[in-house]
């Protein structure tokens, strides 16, 4: 989700494919492929983060096993702080 007046950016990762650490259970079959796989993954999540911080997005991410209620409350005070400091634009 993107909040493009705030550069707010929000990712839901899913456990198994962004290597969540209370989730993620290496497979058993093909492991070395899936788990090259999900570190890829991390990488990439890494460097997205760095490119959008680079450029002045404020990035939240969240697991899929996260309530989805305190994840809003956390994007919405995210938003309006950041449309507040800002006088309401970016």
């Amino acid at each position: 989700m993107v909040f493009g007046p705030a550069k707010v950016a929000v990712f839901i990762d899913g456990c198994y494919w962004h290597g969540c650490p209370e989730h993620y259970v290496p497979p058993k079959t093909n492991s070395g492929y899936w788990s090259e796989k999900v570190l890829r993954n991390v990488e990439r999540d890494r460097d997205t983060n760095q490119r959008l911080e680079n450029a002045g997005w404020l990035v939240l991410r969240f697991w899929e096993h996260e309530p989805s209620d305190a994840c809003a409350d956390k994007i919405a005070a995210a938003v309006r702080r950041r449309r507040a400091v800002n006088g309401g634009r970016l």
